[in-house]
């Protein structure tokens, strides 16, 4: 009997980090922060990895976000010494090898299953508005998530991008990147000195050292983060011109689909 109730212990106390992880990302983002960096501090509150030091003055500075942190940093240390004393319990008092098998099978096969629920974006979007409406009923936190504000439709999110050396950006002005061509709009740049420019102008220089604060569809983020100071840098920035034109073309049919229908209910309604 105490096997099984030290694989019953483990995986609740598992299911439970997970959702203490899932409220803390959620109450971070509702500081501010976007989703990634919030995801981001929250789980390296949680393990105890740490953050940079960027990261760690995003928290330091922000009372609210000191306090969510603080509390992971409790929850982490009473929740490793469960799940230690869980799998320690749950591989006793075993007579045959086939007996740690079947337990090992039942962790192994509860472990998968949380990892599928946990990697599910339906439900993590459930989730976090069941979360998100807690925290704004329950609590006193910021209920401004920008980041949520910003992703209207699709896979778009606001994501900062470090410029370094050989990166396309470095050295260019922000007109001669032609950003916007590609789907992408850059909402600020922190310099390397810390000095912050909200809403560049065209004229504005992006250097090595510079973080940027873009938004776009996360893939085209990515890609951008990636793209180097050479002939594919910027054969990939046409690539991505050509795709932004065809998914505008393709955005304005469905806005004419959308038109029509709404003339046509309009007029069955008169």
């Amino acid at each position: 009997m105490a096997p099984v109730i030290g694989i019953i212990a483990f995986l609740t106390v598992l299911t439970l980090s997970l959702i203490v992880t899932r409220v803390a990302t959620v109450a971070l983002a509702m500081t501010g922060l976007s989703h990634e960096v919030a995801k981001f501090q929250a789980r390296s509150a949680f393990t105890g990895t740490g953050f940079t030091t960027q990261e760690a003055e995003k928290v330091v500075d922000h009372p609210v976000r000191r306090k969510v942190i603080g509390m992971l940093m409790i929850v982490r240390s009473a929740g490793l010494v469960t799940i230690i004393l869980s799998l320690i319990l749950s591989m006793t008092g075993f007579t045959e090898g086939s007996q740690v098998l079947v337990r090992l099978a039942w962790l192994v096969g509860g472990v998968l299953v949380l990892w599928v629920l946990a990697s599910s974006k339906i439900l993590e979007r459930y989730i976090a508005r069941v979360i998100q409406w807690a925290l704004s009923r329950f609590t006193d936190l910021d209920t401004r998530d920008y980041a949520s504000l910003l992703r209207l439709s699709g896979d778009y999110s606001v994501m900062e991008v470090q410029i370094e050396d050989n990166d396309w950006l470095a050295e260019k002005e922000l007109k001669e990147c032609q950003l916007r061509d590609e789907g992408i709009s850059m909402l600020g740049i922190v310099h390397e000195n810390g000095q912050y420019v909200g809403v560049p102008m065209g004229s504005t220089k992006l250097h090595s050292g510079d973080t940027t604060i873009l938004y776009g569809r996360t893939e085209d983020l990515r890609a951008l983060d990636k793209r180097q100071k050479d002939v594919s840098g910027n054969q990939a920035h046409e690539e991505a011109t050509d795709s932004q034109k065809h998914l505008m073309a393709e955005q304005n049919r469905q806005e004419q689909i959308y038109e029509q229908e709404r003339s046509r209910r309009k007029n069955l309604s008169a």
